[in-house]
């Protein structure tokens, strides 16, 4: 490092503005080791205490991104959009929407993370289809972006090297909740992908990493300005994650939950969420006048099967069994499936997301560290949601287990996050907040 890293934690630390070349001092040392790990973790610290100005998160962004190799796809001539979501419970949307709007002629590369906690991974939820292959070559992503319209991989050691280590960091450090950090964490990633715009979709709720909506609308300010910074086009919503999203919870469940949905029959919360964010995506890329243009594109490729078919060919395309669309049962099935029942009439007072994802995780469904293995079968189908009215005996939903203990230990704590009350409640609206 060309400067000295302790001056420069002690400038950050004493609520100064760091320059961009000592920024990229900074993010050189992360990359080769230089910056040990007690500095790191104070740099880290300093940031989440002090804050960055957007110049400063700006250029760590454009550091971090440039920490490795950065893709381009000049041999596609279509507007290449990509879509983001800060995580929830029962969120698969990627799964339906890179082929929506791959089919509207936009370009999609999109490279996906694994899930940790609560939260599902579209990596994993694709891993779930049988032979379906993300660790692609830059080459091979390339291919099957210009073949299909959309490619989806998990990411390679030489996107953003500088992300993981901090990002290990973070999540030992207590400096987890910091926007400059998830920013430059999230864009860093992303536009080393090679895209043109970025579609946000930024949670709020139980469930959500921004539970509070003004700190969800805080960090969708802070990546749209980072982002435009960097150079490419931006938009975002602040959706709805007090309740689970689609009624599948799990990744062989929630990908039959998109098989479905490919040929019609979709929750209507999961179709709403999709074509705002689809919306979006055609605006940035400009193949569509205005938004009601846009949805009436995306609604009539859905209804005609065209989505379907260019889902069917990138599947083929990352070697996935193509038979999985006529017969899902070859995504397999857990061995023991337990009914949750109600034990009263009334309604559905409340289907809360945090404690089911938790009940996924501890059936097999999710990782508690990175490391942990991935059971695809096992997790959650609600067959009621808020406001539903039940008899006794009505199924509340279906636990998807290893075992037979497992299954019941799950039963109960689903029973106890789908109470049964008098009043009828409503869902309040999914997307919160745009900014475009």
């Amino acid at each position: 490092m060309q400067h000295h890293p302790a001056r420069l934690i002690a400038k950050k630390r004493d609520g100064g503005e760091l320059s961009r070349d000592e920024i990229r001092d900074l993010i050189g040392g992360v990359v080769d080791g230089s910056l040990g790990d007690a500095q790191l973790g104070a740099f880290l610290m300093a940031v989440c205490c002090n804050g960055m100005t957007p110049e400063e998160v700006a250029a760590l962004t454009l550091a971090m991104r440039d920490s490795g190799r950065v893709l381009r796809h000049d041999h596609v001539a279509r507007p290449k959009i990509d879509k983001h979501s800060t995580g929830g419970v029962g969120d698969k949307v990627s799964l339906l929407l890179a082929p929506l709007v791959a089919a509207a002629g936009v370009a999609v590369p999109m490279v996906s993370g694994r899930g940790l906690g609560h939260t599902g991974g579209t990596i994993d939820k694709l891993a779930a289809l049988p032979g379906y292959r993300t660790d692609l070559s830059v080459e091979r992503f390339q291919q099957v972006l210009e073949q299909c319209g959309y490619a989806m991989a998990q990411p390679s050691a030489d996107i953003a090297p500088a992300d993981r280590r901090m990002y290990a960091t973070r999540d030992i450090s207590g400096t987890v909740e910091s926007i400059p950090l998830i920013t430059s964490s999230i864009l860093s990633k992303k536009l080393a992908e090679g895209i043109d715009g970025l579609v946000m979709d930024v949670k709020t709720g139980r469930a959500a990493f921004m539970v509070q909506e003004h700190d969800a609308v805080s960090l969708m300010e802070s990546l749209c300005a980072v982002g435009r910074a960097a150079g490419i086009k931006m938009a975002a919503l602040v959706t709805d994650m007090d309740h689970p999203l689609g009624l599948a919870l799990g990744n062989a469940l929630e990908v039959q939950e998109v098989l479905q949905a490919l040929d019609g029959p979709c929750p209507e919360d999961l179709r709403e969420v999709t074509l705002a964010l689809g919306v979006e995506m055609l605006l940035l890329a400009g193949v569509a006048p205005d938004a009601e243009a846009a949805r009436s594109t995306l609604v009539r490729l859905w209804q005609d099967g065209v989505v379907r078919q260019v889902f069917r060919h990138n599947l083929e395309l990352q070697g996935g069994d193509p038979r999985v669309l006529d017969e899902p049962s070859l995504l397999g099935r857990a061995g023991h499936v337990v009914a949750v029942e109600a034990p009263r009439p009334g309604f559905v007072a409340d289907v809360d997301p945090l404690e089911l994802g938790h009940v996924v995780v501890d059936l097999g469904g999710g990782r508690r560290q990175p490391s942990d293995p991935i059971d695809p079968h096992v997790g959650l189908v609600l067959k009621k949601v808020l406001g539903d009215a039940v008899q006794i005996g009505d199924a509340l939903a279906f636990v998807h287990a290893r075992t037979a203990a497992a299954a019941a230990a799950a039963a109960q704590r689903v029973a106890a996050a789908m109470p049964i009350g008098d009043e009828r409640r409503r869902r309040g609206a999914l997307v919160k907040r745009r900014l475009a």
